[in-house]
């Protein structure tokens, strides 16, 4: 029977990170970044849920230590029932959240829409809250095997993280919930399957075989490239929009691992950002590209010699001022950045193309255009950073295409989205391969006020100071259309010709100067004509100011540079601003009334208070049980909680619940760089977490183990960790992904052995209590408390993250378990 327990919690912890993956790609593609988010407290919450129901009703798991002895009316125990009801609910959680109309940006003025996020958060922990109650059930059943049930927990977990990468590749979203069903399912095998009557063996046969059946048809459409999204799409994501154009229609639809990716057809795509309105010409037929549903980006269907908007566009006076150069295109998307660099004149063509996807979908569309297969152009399938970190060439021109949509700074919605390409190192890696007398470019989007440019600015400003001689004043180059605003560098400054080249270009394209050398003030804000010229003004500031920090302190919106640490480029929230928000919320189209910083606040105060009522509700009943026997002399119907070790199990079950995600989350983000996409990411730092601190687990009632040393030595890893990670991104980033893979995990492995031992230890002690007086409801209890805890600590880590950074973060988790060590040093076995 120990066995199947241990199998059973395996697969049920591997269905649950694998459902936990897919929603991240769910809620990200059908609503925006921040619900994905929702995830994590999604999970964790149904854990808590699951413990206050097992301390409330201590039979629950009291049927799979008699599992034995039943006649397997209900499959041998809870935890096969558990298996049944989550995949069910997977089932249920799908079909719901697909048919209720929850508008995330009508929220704050539409009551009703309240209501449907209410159902949304609930329907989708139902799945958790049924692997919750398997998996704690299981805990509190093995009485001293609990360590091992946890082992397999971890393992389980890790396992079903790295099963979801290849389970969106083969079938995108929707097979991969599937599959997960799949897997709850296998946990009907912990029962005792020799007492199955000849109907029940043939049910599950045919559920299994069904559910298969359905998975593969799902990979031969999604690998034939013509997949559907199979979610319900926000009214207003980019690919809902497209697709409302009279007469367009998606020609390639594709899910791998990282992402979804449309090509739509005759959608009246005519997307050329930045180009002058003196071009006459008509723009190129064009069609349009969907990644993860979000807004189009163009596929050119031109060859470079027909491309005559070419010039118009305002990165050609680069390719003017270096023709017949060798050209480095950073993530291109759809391919427009190397259409205008071949069509500008250049020699040669390197792409760093991130997604494969995206080539795949260009080339399977576009024909005798595909951009990427014309003569001249290399790919490279690296992220930027890391073909940067690799490569050792240099380039007469290095550019950085506007391939993003247009983002409203007030709205927040990307606020937790890191991007890791626009951070100062990045800028820093960017120049450095910038030949001698080579160009940097890039583009962005204007905003009212200045924000996404002028930080950029910054960003390149500060990378100039860092690593060149140059003075950032003649350096610097900056001229602005209607929409986007152009930057270009060049880290040997310019040139009395180069200058006046740029002031005729610009002019001639009617473009405003925003900052040369020697630049008047009255040489900007000529043509497309603002009450004042703020960002020449901002420019000008930004490069004479004495104290950088006042300067950004002082202005309306967060501009401060972006880092490593705190790579989040969108992130421009200021508390300053919250009276003007809530001052306009419900008033304004943008989701959640102006900035999606207050979803956290709001999701914060929400898990706090359902927490606090979790862990509580079973104490309160507990004690009131226990007066109403005392009272009525009558014999106690359940133990209750002993008074005096109360608290000692609340914190420290919490602070390991703090910080373990205290030390996860960062090391994740950390990852991203390293990794080159947050799936990847996520998938193999929780394999690698997981797994190891399984292997912790299991060695947790050794009785050579030095319980009182781990918490010091945990601590001394948790801060050791992100120095490593530091030195892996200077030495490994430019390795292969195998090499760069296998060094995380080994670099993970020491910290993760630790981080697996403080919760069965707690456990130990937790049984021993049990021995003394029968408190059944301790170790869910325990687990309830570590799941609450686990989320809150996923908000407030990515609170902390946004606002002080993810050093910060980890700091506060190593000093959770510190916290946690000093109350277990003084327990008294």
């Amino acid at each position: 029977m120990n066995g199947r327990i241990t199998f059973g919690v395996a697969s049920l912890a591997a269905a649950t990170l694998l459902l936990e993956s897919t929603l991240t790609r769910f809620l990200a593609v059908a609503q925006y970044y921040h619900f994905a988010f929702l995830v994590v407290s999604l999970a964790l919450l149904g854990f808590g849920a699951s413990g206050s129901i097992l301390a409330l009703f201590p039979r629950l798991h009291s049927l799979n230590r008699s599992a034995d002895k039943t006649d397997n009316k209900v499959f041998g125990g809870i935890l096969p029932l558990t298996g049944l009801g989550f995949a069910v609910s997977v089932g249920l959680a799908y079909y719901v959240v697909n048919f209720i109309p929850f508008d995330s940006y009508s929220i704050a003025w539409e009551r009703r829409q309240i209501i449907y996020f209410v159902i949304y958060y609930l329907v989708l922990s139902l799945p958790f809250l049924f692997s919750g109650l398997g998996i704690g059930a299981s805990l509190a059943a093995s009485v001293g095997r609990s360590h091992i049930v946890y082992a397999a927990n971890l393992i389980g977990s890790g396992l079903g993280a790295v099963i979801a990468l290849g389970a969106l590749w083969l079938a995108g979203v929707p097979g991969a919930m599937v599959l997960s069903a799949l897997v709850g399912l296998l946990v009907l095998f912990s029962g005792d399957t020799n007492k199955w009557s000849t109907l029940r063996r043939l049910t599950v046969i045919s559920l299994f075989v069904l559910g298969s059946g359905v998975f593969f048809i799902l990979t031969v459409i999604n690998l034939g490239n013509h997949s559907p999204v199979g979610l319900t799409l926000s009214p207003y994501k980019g690919l809902s929009q497209s697709l409302r154009y009279p007469g367009s229609e998606v020609i390639f639809g594709r899910w791998n691992s990282i992402s979804r990716i449309d090509i739509v057809a005759d959608a009246g795509t005519r997307l050329l950002p930045g180009l002058s309105y003196t071009f006459q010409g008509l723009p190129p037929p064009q069609h349009g590209l969907s990644l993860d549903a979000d807004s189009l980006q163009p596929i050119s269907l031109v060859l470079p010699g027909e491309f005559n908007a070419a010039d118009y566009m305002p990165e050609a006076v680069a390719f003017q001022l270096r023709p017949n150069g060798q050209v480095l295109v950073l993530e291109p998307g759809g391919g427009l950045g190397v259409l205008q660099a071949l069509a500008g004149g250049a020699r040669e063509v390197t792409a760093v193309i991130s997604n494969p996807l995206i080539r795949k979908g260009v080339e399977a569309t576009s024909q005798d255009t595909a951009i990427y297969s014309q003569p001249g152009v290399y790919v490279a399938n690296d992220t930027a950073r890391v073909f940067l970190q690799r490569d050792q060439n240099f380039f007469d021109v290095v550019y950085f295409p506007l391939t993003d949509a247009y983002r409203p700074v007030t709205s927040g919605v990307y606020s937790l989205s890191e991007t890791y390409d626009l951070t100062i190192e990045a800028f820093e890696r960017m120049l450095e391969r910038v030949d001698e007398n080579g160009i940097f470019i890039i583009t962005r989007w204007l905003q009212v006020p200045p924000s996404e440019s002028i930080r950029t600015i910054a960003a390149i400003v500060t990378a100039l100071e860092r690593g060149f001689l140059v003075e950032p004043d003649d350096a610097l180059v900056a001229f602005r259309g209607i929409q986007t605003m152009t930057i270009m560098v060049k880290p040997e400054g310019w040139d009395e010709s180069e200058v006046k080249r740029i002031r005729e270009f610009t002019a001639q394209n009617r473009f405003d100067l925003v900052w040369t050398p020697g630049i008047l003030a009255e040489e900007t804000n000529r043509f497309n004509i603002l009450p004042e010229s703020s960002y020449y003004q901002l420019v000008r500031d930004l490069l004479g100011a004495e104290d950088r920090i006042t300067f950004y302190k002082d202005y309306p919106f967060e501009i401060t540079p972006p880092t490593d640490n705190q790579p989040f480029f969108f992130h421009f929230f200021k508390w300053e601003q919250t009276q003007e928000l809530l001052a306009v919320l419900g008033m304004m189209w943008q989701p959640f009334g102006g900035s999606g910083y207050f979803v956290l606040i709001a999701l914060l105060g929400l898990v706090i208070v359902f927490s606090v009522v979790l862990i509580f509700v079973p104490v309160v009943y507990m004690d009131l049980l226990k007066r109403r026997s005392n009272i009525k002399n009558i014999r106690e119907i359940e133990p209750g909680f002993p008074q005096a070790k109360r608290w000692q199990i609340l914190v420290y079950f919490g602070m390991l619940g703090l910080g373990f995600l205290f030390v996860e989350i960062p090391i994740i983000q950390r990852s991203i760089l390293l990794l080159g996409h947050p799936i990847f990411a996520f998938s193999i730092v929780i394999l690698a977490i997981l797994t190891f601190s399984g292997l912790g687990s299991s060695l947790a009632r050794a009785s050579w183990l030095p319980r009182r040393w781990i918490f010091f030595a945990l601590v001394i890893m948790a801060l050791i960790t992100p120095f490593l990670f530091n030195l892996l991104n200077i030495a490994a980033l430019g390795l292969p992904f195998v090499v760069r893979v296998i060094m995380v995990v080994l670099t993970l492995a020491p910290l993760s052995v630790l981080m697996g031992l403080p919760f069965p230890l707690g456990l130990a002690w937790l049984e021993r209590m049990r021995g003394k007086a029968n408190y059944d409801n301790l170790i869910p209890w325990a687990w309830a408390i570590n799941g609450c805890a686990s989320v809150i600590s996923a908000v407030l880590a990515a609170l902390f993250a946004l606002s002080f950074g993810f050093m910060t973060v980890l700091l506060i988790g190593a000093a959770a378990y510190g916290t946690a060590g000093i109350l277990y040093a003084s327990l008294r076995w």
